[in-house]
């Protein structure tokens, strides 16, 4: 799979060459020339959640086979049109726009599968060689696609891309791993799988700083890339495969960092990986904008390659470490939007502003804006969680449901504690910790209640879409979020166990809808003593 993946992906850095070339001699505006970096990007803002949604549910070897055949499609649609003179500026945005829609349907679930075919504590580092593989490529596919643009034409680097897909379709069609997911309860429709999926992030303080970070460094990083092409033309007067050579110095760093990137996780932390990475792009962005001796540029971007690859792979492995197997692929869905996303709007908003005040400034205020990253990393330090802390608990018991005239609507859960003399606060801030363990695991709302005549009753309450989903709440307990209510009980008082109700809105008898009153319409609740203690 890594080989296919490299094969396609050299494929890909020389349709970018190309495109990026053709958009140069339809038009010399920077704008559109940076729109290709958007019309590849911005797809993902459109489908990689709904995209990792579906790579959760169904099964994934069919469905990366129907995405990549879409692509192969696209890219010889592109080389075809090329080659009969007949690409427009439009024409060429609308189909690497396709080729990014079919990427942006791909990468949630392929960035998430080839970390589970090697054992747990290898992950990282095949997280790692995922970037490598891109970068590596990149060392190999532009200086390939500069030169094939000038020995032969734009449309035959089109066609080779399109070649390209077929290594990735034959080595899926031979693999026969991926299958659909299996789980004690039916499978959820998209949109549940969609709003899951972002309960979960948003509930995630560990993945919220990711992100945060992810899309300050991408939003500033964009101009180097989008503006890559007119540095090397009008500044550094260098051809298509010069600048083929240039994204080869890239390629080159980047292959460097991943052979650093075992060391250097032994002597430095994510973080500082993160803001050393930072740094360094950002002084790639001030070379780019005052420094044009060709030779300098090439040694700067070969150390930003190096830097590129520890950002990326820093964020990627902390990222997907902290999401479990459950929601692996959408919560990636959510990485690839604000990652890949950001790309697009600072590709396009750095094309703007270039061409507005010129390329020197607009890569000064990308090297400024680099810098802010490890500023914030002050205040929002990353964090990274253990494999072992996201499996599933396991042994948590299924709730029973006595009627099903209301299995459909919400379900909200009580749990009263006694806490210990002495304890109450710590068992209010231990209360307000869980929330988040609620909320990613299925709770809509949440909220902790104080007996107003005694101070040493409090309750838990929280509410799920349905009864179905509250299920699915029990199977997705980690062995993390175990631990955690377990410190809960250990405050309360033993003689006085947590009681659980689960309450919910039965159907009103359709015979008694013209004579119900406000108090005959109320919900009823569902008492379940013999729940477990503390459980949801």
């Amino acid at each position: 799979m890594w080989t296919a993946q490299f094969v396609s992906n050299i494929g890909g850095w020389m349709q970018t060459v190309g495109a990026q070339w053709l958009m140069l001699s339809l038009t010399t505006a920077a704008a559109p020339v940076a729109l290709i970096q958007t019309a590849s990007s911005l797809p993902v803002l459109l489908f990689a959640v709904p995209a990792g949604a579906v790579g959760d549910l169904v099964d994934r070897r069919r469905f990366l086979l129907v995405a990549q055949t879409f692509m192969l499609l696209a890219a010889f649609a592109l080389g075809a049109l090329a080659l009969a003179g007949l690409v427009t500026p439009v024409v060429l945005l609308a189909l690497v726009f396709a080729l990014g829609a079919g990427q942006a349907w791909t990468s949630p679930t392929w960035q998430t599968l080839q970390p589970e075919l090697v054992p747990a504590a290898e992950r990282p580092q095949a997280i790692a060689l995922g970037s490598v593989n891109m970068n590596l490529s990149r060392a190999v596919g532009p200086a390939i696609g500069g030169l094939l643009v000038a020995a032969t034409s734009v449309g035959s680097v089109f066609v080779i891309n399109a070649a390209s897909f077929l290594a990735v379709i034959a080595v899926i069609w031979r693999w026969h791993g991926g299958g659909r997911r299996r789980g004690a309860l039916a499978s959820e429709h998209v949109g549940e799988a969609i709003r899951a999926g972002g309960r979960y992030v948003a509930a995630s303080p560990a993945l919220r700083v990711v992100l945060l970070r992810a899309a300050l460094f991408v939003f500033f990083a964009s101009s180097i890339w989008a503006l890559l092409p007119l540095t090397a033309r009008s500044e550094l007067h260098l051809g298509s495969g010069g600048y083929g050579l240039l994204l080869g110095c890239v390629g080159v760093g980047a292959v460097a960092g991943a052979a650093l990137l075992p060391r250097l996780r032994t002597r430095m932390t994510p973080g500082t990986m993160l803001s050393t990475g930072s740094i360094i792009v950002g002084a790639l962005a001030l070379v780019l904008a005052y420094v044009h001796v060709t030779a300098l540029v090439g040694v700067a971007l070969a150390l930003g390659g190096t830097a590129w690859i520890l950002v990326l792979s820093t964020l990627n492995s902390v990222y997907q470490s902290s999401l479990p197997g459950w929601v692996k692929a959408r919560g990636m869905g959510f990485y690839l939007i604000v990652f890949q996303g950001g790309n697009a709007i600072g590709s396009a908003a750095m094309g703007l502003a270039a061409g507005q005040a010129g390329l020197s400034p607009t890569l000064l205020a990308a090297a400024i804006g680099l810098a802010l990253g490890p500023l914030v990393g002050l205040r929002f330090p990353l964090k990274s969680l253990e494999p072992e802390e996201l499996l599933p608990a396991g042994d948590w018991p299924m709730p029973q449901l006595v009627s099903e005239d209301a299995s459909g609507g919400p379900v909200m859960v009580s749990v009263e504690y006694w806490p210990r003399v002495g304890l109450e606060d710590g068992l209010l801030q231990a209360l307000h910790d869980a929330r988040w363990s609620r909320r990613r695991t299925g709770a809509v709302s949440w909220r902790v209640w104080r007996d107003s005549a005694e101070p040493r009753h409090f309750v838990e309450q929280f509410v799920v879409a349905s009864w179905q989903e509250h299920l699915r709440q029990h199977e997705r307990v980690s062995v993390r979020d175990q631990e955690r209510l377990e410190r809960i009980r250990a405050m309360t008082e033993p003689g006085k166990p947590a009681v659980v109700t689960h309450w919910i809105a039965p159907r009103q008898p359709l015979g008694d809808a013209a004579q119900a009153t406000p108090a005959a319409a109320g919900a009823a609740p569902r008492r379940r003593a013999d729940r477990p203690p503390i459980g949801p």
